[in-house]
Protein backbone atom coordinates (compact mmCIF):
# COMPACT_ATOMS: atom_id res chain seq x y z
CA UNK A 1 0.00 0.00 0.00
CA UNK A 2 0.92 3.42 -0.91
CA UNK A 3 1.77 5.91 2.27
CA UNK A 4 -0.93 8.32 3.00
CA UNK A 5 0.08 11.67 1.92
CA UNK A 6 -1.43 15.74 1.93
CA UNK A 7 -3.68 16.00 -1.13
CA UNK A 8 -1.95 17.43 -3.91
CA UNK A 9 -4.61 20.19 -5.52
CA UNK A 10 -4.22 22.73 -7.70
CA UNK A 11 -5.64 26.37 -7.72
CA UNK A 12 -7.71 26.40 -10.85
CA UNK A 13 -8.49 24.31 -13.79
CA UNK A 14 -6.29 25.19 -17.54
CA UNK A 15 -7.95 22.39 -19.19
CA UNK A 16 -12.12 21.94 -18.61
CA UNK A 17 -13.28 20.27 -21.09
CA UNK A 18 -17.01 20.74 -20.43
CA UNK A 19 -16.70 24.16 -21.43
CA UNK A 20 -16.70 23.57 -25.35
CA UNK A 21 -18.68 21.07 -27.15
CA UNK A 22 -15.75 19.48 -29.00
CA UNK A 23 -14.13 18.71 -25.95
CA UNK A 24 -17.70 17.33 -24.71
CA UNK A 25 -17.67 15.32 -27.60
CA UNK A 26 -16.07 11.57 -27.78
CA UNK A 27 -13.49 11.09 -28.60
CA UNK A 28 -12.61 15.00 -28.78
CA UNK A 29 -9.40 15.14 -30.36
CA UNK A 30 -7.80 18.22 -31.51
CA UNK A 31 -4.22 19.06 -32.56
CA UNK A 32 -1.59 20.39 -30.51
CA UNK A 33 1.97 22.21 -31.43
CA UNK A 34 5.05 19.68 -31.17
CA UNK A 35 6.24 21.73 -27.86
CA UNK A 36 2.99 21.21 -26.07
CA UNK A 37 3.26 17.57 -25.79
CA UNK A 38 4.12 17.80 -22.21
CA UNK A 39 3.38 20.67 -19.82
CA UNK A 40 4.82 21.52 -16.16
CA UNK A 41 2.51 23.33 -13.81
CA UNK A 42 1.85 24.70 -10.15
CA UNK A 43 2.03 21.76 -8.52
CA UNK A 44 5.47 19.88 -10.28
CA UNK A 45 7.66 19.62 -7.09
CA UNK A 46 4.72 18.04 -5.18
CA UNK A 47 3.76 15.47 -7.64
CA UNK A 48 7.17 14.68 -8.79
CA UNK A 49 7.59 13.88 -4.92
CA UNK A 50 4.63 11.29 -5.18
CA UNK A 51 5.88 10.10 -8.07
CA UNK A 52 9.34 9.16 -7.18
CA UNK A 53 8.05 7.57 -4.05
CA UNK A 54 5.15 5.65 -6.49
CA UNK A 55 8.20 4.72 -9.39
CA UNK A 56 10.56 3.30 -6.39
CA UNK A 57 8.30 1.87 -3.48
CA UNK A 58 5.37 0.58 -5.42
CA UNK A 59 7.03 -0.61 -8.85
CA UNK A 60 5.07 -3.82 -9.69
CA UNK A 61 1.78 -1.47 -9.69
CA UNK A 62 2.92 1.66 -11.60
CA UNK A 63 5.09 0.06 -14.01
CA UNK A 64 4.54 -3.00 -16.75
CA UNK A 65 5.90 -3.70 -20.12
CA UNK A 66 4.74 -6.58 -22.16
CA UNK A 67 8.20 -8.82 -23.68
CA UNK A 68 9.05 -7.55 -26.88
CA UNK A 69 8.47 -4.00 -26.01
CA UNK A 70 11.50 -3.00 -24.70
CA UNK A 71 12.76 -1.13 -27.55
CA UNK A 72 10.07 1.25 -27.53
CA UNK A 73 10.15 1.73 -23.59
CA UNK A 74 13.83 3.01 -24.60
CA UNK A 75 13.06 4.82 -27.71
CA UNK A 76 9.76 6.79 -25.27
CA UNK A 77 13.05 7.74 -23.05
CA UNK A 78 15.09 9.00 -25.25
CA UNK A 79 12.29 11.14 -27.29
CA UNK A 80 11.45 12.13 -23.50
CA UNK A 81 15.08 13.47 -22.75
CA UNK A 82 15.07 15.23 -26.34
CA UNK A 83 12.05 17.23 -25.67
CA UNK A 84 13.08 18.37 -22.05
CA UNK A 85 16.77 19.44 -23.29
CA UNK A 86 14.25 22.28 -25.04
CA UNK A 87 12.05 22.32 -21.98
CA UNK A 88 12.72 25.39 -19.41
CA UNK A 89 13.87 24.05 -16.01
CA UNK A 90 15.36 21.03 -16.96
CA UNK A 91 19.13 20.43 -17.27
CA UNK A 92 19.62 17.34 -19.55
CA UNK A 93 22.88 15.66 -19.84
CA UNK A 94 24.31 12.34 -21.09
CA UNK A 95 24.67 10.96 -18.11
CA UNK A 96 21.35 12.92 -15.81
CA UNK A 97 18.67 15.08 -15.80
CA UNK A 98 18.19 18.18 -13.48
CA UNK A 99 14.83 18.68 -12.66
CA UNK A 100 13.06 21.86 -12.14
CA UNK A 101 12.75 20.87 -8.43
CA UNK A 102 16.10 20.42 -7.97
CA UNK A 103 15.94 16.63 -8.27
CA UNK A 104 18.63 14.53 -10.46
CA UNK A 105 17.38 11.73 -11.77
CA UNK A 106 20.45 9.75 -12.95
CA UNK A 107 20.39 7.63 -16.46
CA UNK A 108 20.98 3.92 -16.65
CA UNK A 109 19.93 3.13 -12.76
CA UNK A 110 17.06 1.95 -13.93
CA UNK A 111 14.55 0.63 -16.39
CA UNK A 112 13.93 2.89 -18.79
CA UNK A 113 10.15 3.24 -17.69
CA UNK A 114 11.31 3.81 -14.75
CA UNK A 115 13.35 6.45 -15.36
CA UNK A 116 10.53 8.15 -17.64
CA UNK A 117 8.33 8.18 -14.21
CA UNK A 118 10.63 10.35 -12.25
CA UNK A 119 10.86 13.05 -15.28
CA UNK A 120 7.61 14.10 -15.93
CA UNK A 121 3.95 15.02 -14.65
CA UNK A 122 2.66 12.80 -17.12
CA UNK A 123 1.86 9.07 -17.00
CA UNK A 124 3.60 7.43 -20.05
CA UNK A 125 1.57 4.20 -21.78
CA UNK A 126 2.59 2.68 -24.61
CA UNK A 127 0.40 1.24 -27.55
CA UNK A 128 1.69 -0.90 -30.31
CA UNK A 129 -0.37 -2.89 -33.40
CA UNK A 130 0.68 -6.11 -33.90
CA UNK A 131 -2.56 -6.83 -35.90
CA UNK A 132 -6.11 -4.94 -36.31
CA UNK A 133 -5.94 -3.16 -33.18
CA UNK A 134 -3.52 -1.37 -31.14
CA UNK A 135 -2.39 -2.85 -27.47
CA UNK A 136 -1.36 -1.52 -24.00
CA UNK A 137 1.77 -3.14 -24.44
CA UNK A 138 3.49 -1.31 -21.44
CA UNK A 139 3.51 2.21 -18.66
CA UNK A 140 4.21 3.71 -16.22
CA UNK A 141 0.96 5.16 -14.03
CA UNK A 142 1.34 6.85 -10.86
CA UNK A 143 -1.94 8.53 -11.07
CA UNK A 144 -4.46 5.73 -11.67
CA UNK A 145 -7.82 6.34 -12.21
CA UNK A 146 -9.44 3.52 -10.36
CA UNK A 147 -8.05 0.79 -12.72
CA UNK A 148 -4.71 -1.09 -12.43
CA UNK A 149 -2.01 -1.17 -15.04
CA UNK A 150 -1.41 -5.06 -14.36
CA UNK A 151 -4.48 -5.29 -15.23
CA UNK A 152 -5.25 -3.95 -18.60
CA UNK A 153 -1.55 -4.55 -19.58
CA UNK A 154 -1.63 -6.47 -23.03
CA UNK A 155 -5.30 -6.27 -23.79
CA UNK A 156 -6.74 -4.36 -26.99
CA UNK A 157 -7.86 -0.71 -26.33
CA UNK A 158 -11.38 -2.03 -26.75
CA UNK A 159 -10.87 -4.08 -23.79
CA UNK A 160 -9.10 -2.03 -21.65
CA UNK A 161 -11.91 0.33 -21.93
CA UNK A 162 -14.58 -2.07 -21.32
CA UNK A 163 -16.07 -1.30 -17.80
CA UNK A 164 -16.60 2.33 -19.69
CA UNK A 165 -19.97 2.79 -20.91
CA UNK A 166 -19.46 5.38 -23.35
CA UNK A 167 -16.49 3.44 -24.91
CA UNK A 168 -18.74 1.86 -27.59
CA UNK A 169 -17.21 -0.43 -30.50
CA UNK A 170 -18.39 2.11 -32.54
CA UNK A 171 -15.94 4.74 -30.69
CA UNK A 172 -13.01 2.39 -30.51
CA UNK A 173 -13.32 1.75 -34.27
CA UNK A 174 -12.94 5.57 -34.58
CA UNK A 175 -10.29 5.74 -32.09
CA UNK A 176 -8.07 2.45 -33.95
CA UNK A 177 -8.39 5.02 -37.20
CA UNK A 178 -7.31 8.13 -35.86
CA UNK A 179 -3.96 6.26 -34.12
CA UNK A 180 -3.69 4.49 -37.32
CA UNK A 181 -3.01 7.14 -39.16
CA UNK A 182 -1.24 9.11 -36.33
CA UNK A 183 1.97 10.76 -38.29
CA UNK A 184 4.91 11.22 -36.02
CA UNK A 185 5.54 14.63 -35.16
CA UNK A 186 2.33 15.27 -34.73
CA UNK A 187 0.52 15.28 -31.32
CA UNK A 188 -3.23 14.72 -30.54
CA UNK A 189 -4.84 15.97 -27.60
CA UNK A 190 -8.29 15.46 -25.68
CA UNK A 191 -9.25 15.82 -22.13
CA UNK A 192 -12.00 14.30 -19.73
CA UNK A 193 -13.46 15.22 -16.40
CA UNK A 194 -13.81 12.71 -13.31
CA UNK A 195 -15.50 13.26 -9.84
CA UNK A 196 -14.37 11.40 -6.98
CA UNK A 197 -14.88 11.23 -3.08
CA UNK A 198 -11.29 11.21 -2.06
CA UNK A 199 -8.45 13.80 -3.36
CA UNK A 200 -5.43 10.75 -3.85
CA UNK A 201 -3.67 11.30 -7.11
CA UNK A 202 -3.20 7.35 -6.16
CA UNK A 203 -5.85 5.75 -6.58
CA UNK A 204 -5.72 1.87 -8.26
CA UNK A 205 -8.95 -0.17 -8.32
CA UNK A 206 -9.51 -3.18 -10.01
CA UNK A 207 -11.67 -3.82 -13.05
CA UNK A 208 -14.63 -5.35 -10.98
CA UNK A 209 -14.51 -3.06 -7.55
CA UNK A 210 -17.29 -1.17 -6.83
CA UNK A 211 -16.84 2.78 -7.93
CA UNK A 212 -20.19 4.52 -6.36
CA UNK A 213 -19.95 7.99 -4.70
CA UNK A 214 -20.91 7.80 -0.74
CA UNK A 215 -23.78 10.58 -0.42
CA UNK A 216 -22.71 13.30 1.62
CA UNK A 217 -18.66 13.13 0.79
CA UNK A 218 -16.60 15.54 -0.53
CA UNK A 219 -16.69 15.58 -3.94
CA UNK A 220 -12.99 16.56 -6.44
CA UNK A 221 -13.41 17.24 -9.32
CA UNK A 222 -10.40 15.44 -11.75
CA UNK A 223 -9.28 16.42 -14.94
CA UNK A 224 -7.12 14.24 -17.57
CA UNK A 225 -4.96 16.19 -20.23
CA UNK A 226 -4.61 13.32 -22.85
CA UNK A 227 -2.03 13.39 -25.65
CA UNK A 228 -1.06 11.12 -28.57
CA UNK A 229 1.97 10.92 -30.24
CA UNK A 230 4.26 8.34 -32.36
CA UNK A 231 7.35 7.23 -31.84
CA UNK A 232 9.16 7.45 -34.94
CA UNK A 233 11.30 4.23 -35.11
CA UNK A 234 9.28 1.29 -33.37
CA UNK A 235 6.01 3.12 -34.28
CA UNK A 236 4.50 3.03 -30.95
CA UNK A 237 1.67 5.36 -29.78
CA UNK A 238 3.04 7.11 -26.54
CA UNK A 239 -0.67 7.99 -24.35
CA UNK A 240 0.40 10.52 -21.94
CA UNK A 241 -1.82 11.68 -19.01
CA UNK A 242 -1.40 14.74 -16.84
CA UNK A 243 -3.83 15.00 -14.25
CA UNK A 244 -4.97 17.90 -12.45
CA UNK A 245 -7.12 17.83 -9.29
CA UNK A 246 -9.13 20.67 -7.58
CA UNK A 247 -11.90 20.59 -4.76
CA UNK A 248 -15.25 20.97 -6.55
CA UNK A 249 -16.20 24.30 -4.11
CA UNK A 250 -13.48 25.68 -6.19
CA UNK A 251 -15.11 25.87 -9.12
CA UNK A 252 -17.15 28.92 -10.70
CA UNK A 253 -20.47 28.92 -10.76
CA UNK A 254 -20.25 28.44 -14.93
CA UNK A 255 -18.28 25.46 -14.30
CA UNK A 256 -20.20 24.20 -11.60
CA UNK A 257 -23.35 24.44 -13.41
CA UNK A 258 -22.19 22.92 -16.39
CA UNK A 259 -21.06 19.88 -14.96
CA UNK A 260 -24.13 19.77 -12.32
CA UNK A 261 -26.30 20.12 -15.91
CA UNK A 262 -24.11 16.72 -17.55
CA UNK A 263 -24.01 14.30 -13.96
CA UNK A 264 -26.46 16.15 -11.33
CA UNK A 265 -25.96 13.11 -9.04
CA UNK A 266 -21.50 13.45 -9.30
CA UNK A 267 -21.94 17.05 -7.67
CA UNK A 268 -24.53 16.61 -4.75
Amino acid sequence: MSETRAPILHSHLPVRPWASLQGMRLPGLMPLAPDEWLVRDEVFAEQMAYRDHLVTEETEEVVALQPGAEDAAGELLAELLGYLTDMQGYEVTPDSVLRPDGVRVELGAAPALETCGRLVQEDLLLMQKPGDTHDLVGGVLCFPALWRLREKVGRTLFDVHRPVAPYTEDLSSRVERVLSVLRTGQVLMRANALIYERPDLYQPASEGAPKALTPGTPRYVRVERQTFRRLPQTRAVVFAIHTYLVAAEQLGPDDHASLAEIRPDLLS
